[in-house]
Parts: C-alpha cells; sequence; structure tokens
C-alpha cells in the first residue's frame, strides 16, 4: 500500500442513517487531539456518528530534497497513523460511538472543507492553531469559519 494512498476505516457500532455528523480534523498535534476528544464526547451526547478525518501534508523538505522528504514523510505519516487509528478505534469501542477514520494528503483546510460538504457534516471540530504566523496569514479553523458553511467549534 502506498503510504500517500488515502484510507477510510469505520470503528464502532453501526450508525443509524439519520445521526447527525460531527466531523473532526487532526494532524497528531496537541491541540487536534483535544479537539478528537472534544468531538468524541459531542459525538456521543448527540447519538451522532464522528467522522475523524487525519490530514497530512507534505512538509517543506520535499522541496529542497523530494527523494529523501519521500523517505522520512512515508515512515512519519504511516507511524502516525497506525498510533491515530489505534487510539480512534479504542476510544469508538469504548464509548460506543460509530466512528468512520480518514486518511487522506493535501492542504488541510481544503481536505476538511471539501470532507464537511462531502459527509454533511452538522458540526465541524478542530484545534486552535499554535503557529504564530498563522495570526497573519489565517489558520484553518479561521478559515472554515470564514467559509460559513456549517457551525466551527475550535477546541484550545
Amino acid at each position: 500500500m502506498n503510504a500517500f494512498e488515502s484510507t477510510v476505516d469505520s470503528f464502532g457500532p453501526g450508525a443509524p442513517p439519520s445521526a447527525r455528523t460531527v466531523l473532526v480534523g487532526t494532524d497528531g498535534s496537541d491541540t487536534a487531539m483535544r479537539a478528537v476528544s472534544a468531538a468524541f464526547g459531542l459525538a456521543r451526547r448527540q447519538g451522532a456518528r464522528l467522522v475523524v478525518t487525519f490530514v497530512a501534508h507534505h512538509s517543506a523538505l520535499t522541496a529542497l530534497s523530494p527523494a529523501v522528504a519521500s523517505v522520512f514523510e512515508h515512515e512519519a505519516a504511516a507511524r502516525l497513523h497506525a498510533e491515530l487509528s489505534a487510539q480512534v478505534r479504542s476510544f469508538a469501542e469504548e464509548l460506543d460511538v460509530p466512528v468512520t477514520f480518514v486518511k487522506t494528503f493535501g492542504d488541510p483546510y481544503t481536505v476538511l472543507r471539501d470532507s464537511a460538504d462531502r459527509c454533511r457534516a452538522d458540526v465541524v471540530v478542530v484545534g486552535a492553531s499554535q503557529q504564530a504566523g498563522h495570526r497573519f496569514a489565517g489558520s484553518v479553523a479561521t478559515r472554515l469559519i470564514r467559509s460559513g458553511h456549517w457551525p466551527v467549534l475550535v477546541v484550545p
């Protein structure tokens, strides 16, 4: 399997067809994992299904040395995906929440926006950015809020 190939896994019980949908984006960072925890709680309380979207993106190393960066990114993405998948599966079974776990690559804002539209999310949950530059350029959360398609919950 190609490390840069998108995958979809399902965990927990089946969701009723009329269930609401909570989408959460994660990259494995601390704030993103807090967002995942908040989204699990929200989905459990509302009897909703949860779509966890792991968005990996190519690093700045790719521009410097594509071959070397590809090896490092492949290993790092595979390792992080395995860890996140195990955590999400465990939470889904423990909390009895129907979960779809999606691994994809690309620009986080674009992927989350398109995923939320595709799965008809009732709410999107993301972690607050910890990068100083996002105060000027805009974070993923800010861009999602500005798009105005769905309520966005930003977890600090």
